[in-house]
């Protein structure tokens, strides 16, 4: 439910351009009979593009509030908006980043949706640590652990020595990780037991007793691949001596096991509704040849719906590359959505890697009405259903091929803004061809992998300068 409050009085600063459409968004929101009722006005301040607003331009240009209770800017707008509060009385605060999503900021009351909370810890495991120097160890697991891992496990080999895993665990645990422990060898398991390793993977009924000659927690898998009766017993042996464990009966890979293991999941939690149980993702996000954003996604709600605790993650392959940081954006999403009971829709573009939900804000004809309204040779760029737009006071071109625009944009002797263009160009077509929202200046957002560099907009700019200034020398 919205917390905007009953017949709340609002002030929307806007530019030109955005005027009209803003009104319209604005109607549009108060004729829906689930948003509480508020009264508002729009304020234009002679800017034409909204975003360029600056809080002390709009303090030079806004005369007064009038009755407003709050005001409202645009998403964009840089700058300390305690400014406009000092110098008006009134909260200041961006919306979202373009008016057409103004019914959702409604819908959460105007505040983003809370994903500090969530429920599965993360285990990210270092698949090759025998081959890796202590120091590379301990730089990857910092790396996991900025995306999101909760703890590091050391991946044991077959058949390959380990000689610096006490060294490793020593390592870690003095650089504050908790760590686990992935073997199928007893020494190794009892080696990291006794070098204090937080947990140890994988125990089965055979291999239990290393747990009670050390203190690390045992995760508990089947004696046999899919075998739960084994399963059970090593975990009745765990509450019979009081003995903390997590449980693991393995996620197989699809075509090998795959639905049957879900469906063992599904009966060690109801057999057991208050156990820790663990999934290991690996074996579908690695072993699949498909964006591993949706994949999580899938497999996080299945882990929501099971109240399983625990995750093994791994990111091996190319393309699981952002795996561990898709798996912490999906716990909390789902943690959310659950809390919420509301379906997972609408609390973050993080898990949204190739397409958006609402690709195309504006319509072929609403983008040709601001067109009209240009009135200075800067190129605006704009993307529709219908296909790219470009346009400035000379005119205004629509098309899903970029190279078609070069003849009307005249920019054949300024190779910055040719150079910039083609940028802005390149970004609009492959938004326009994946479905995917468009905003002139900004990076393409690819949810958790988007890595924007500010700086890199203008850096063009200032080379051609300086290349133009050599060049008069």
């Amino acid at each position: 439910m919205s917390k905007v409050a009953k017949a709340e009085s609002l002030l929307f600063v806007t530019g030109k351009l955005a005027e009209k459409s803003l009104h319209q968004t604005l109607q549009q929101i108060q004729a829906d009979i689930k948003t509480p009722s508020f009264k508002y006005r729009v304020e234009q301040i002679g800017v034409s593009v909204a975003a360029l607003m600056t809080p002390e331009m709009i303090a030079r240009r806004l005369k007064n509030t009038g009755d407003a209770q709050k005001m409202i800017l645009p998403g964009l707008c840089q700058g300390d908006l305690s400014l406009l509060h000092r110098q008006f009385g009134i909260p200041a605060e961006r919306g979202p980043e373009d008016l057409k999503d103004l019914p959702q900021y409604f819908g959460q009351g105007g505040k983003a949706p809370d994903l500090s909370q969530y429920a599965v810890k993360i285990f990210a495991e270092i698949v090759d640590a025998p081959d890796l120097s202590v120091l590379q160890i301990k730089e990857k697991a910092s790396r996991f652990v900025a995306q999101g891992a909760n703890v590091i496990d050391l991946g044991c080999l077959p058949n390959k020595p380990f000689n610096h895993l006490a060294d490793a665990i020593k390592a870690l645990k003095e650089a504050g990780f908790e760590v686990s422990v992935d073997s199928m060898n007893p020494e190794e398991l009892l080696l990291a037991g006794k070098s204090g390793a937080d947990y140890l993977l994988s125990l089965t009924e055979k291999t239990l007793w290393i747990a009670d000659a050390v203190e690390s927690m045992p995760v508990l898998i089947p004696a046999k691949p899919g075998h739960l009766p084994s399963l059970y017993r090593a975990i009745e042996a765990c509450v019979k001596k009081g003995r903390a464990f997590i449980a693991d009966p393995i996620l197989d890979p699809i075509h090998f096991g795959f639905a049957d293991s879900i469906v063992r999941y599904n009966r060690l939690r109801k057999k057991y509704p208050d156990i820790q149980i663990m999934m290991g993702v690996g074996n579908v996000t690695e072993l699949t040849d498909a964006d591993t954003t949706g994949i999580n996604a899938i497999l996080f709600g299945l882990i929501s719906e099971m109240n399983i605790n625990a995750v093994l993650a791994t990111s091996v392959s190319p393309h699981a590359v952002n795996a561990i940081a898709e798996a912490d954006m999906a716990r909390r999403v789902m943690y959310r959505a659950k809390q919420d009971n509301r379906l997972p829709r609408g609390y973050t573009t993080g898990l949204n890697g190739l397409h958006d939900r609402k690709p195309f804000p504006y319509t072929a004809s609403e983008i040709s009405a601001m067109a009209v309204q240009i009135k200075d040779p800067s190129f605006r760029i704009m993307v529709s259903e219908a296909g790219v737009h470009v346009f400035n006071r000379h005119g205004q071109q629509l098309d899903v091929d970029p190279f078609r625009f070069y003849p009307g944009l005249q920019v054949e002797n300024d190779a910055s803004h040719a150079f910039y263009l083609g940028v802005e160009l390149a970004r609009a077509q492959i938004a326009h061809q994946l479905g995917k929202r468009y905003v002139q200046d900004e990076e393409l957002q690819w949810g958790v992998s988007g890595k924007a560099d500010k700086k890199a907009k203008t850096a063009h700019r200032e080379a051609s300068i300086k290349e133009k200034r050599n060049k008069n020398k």
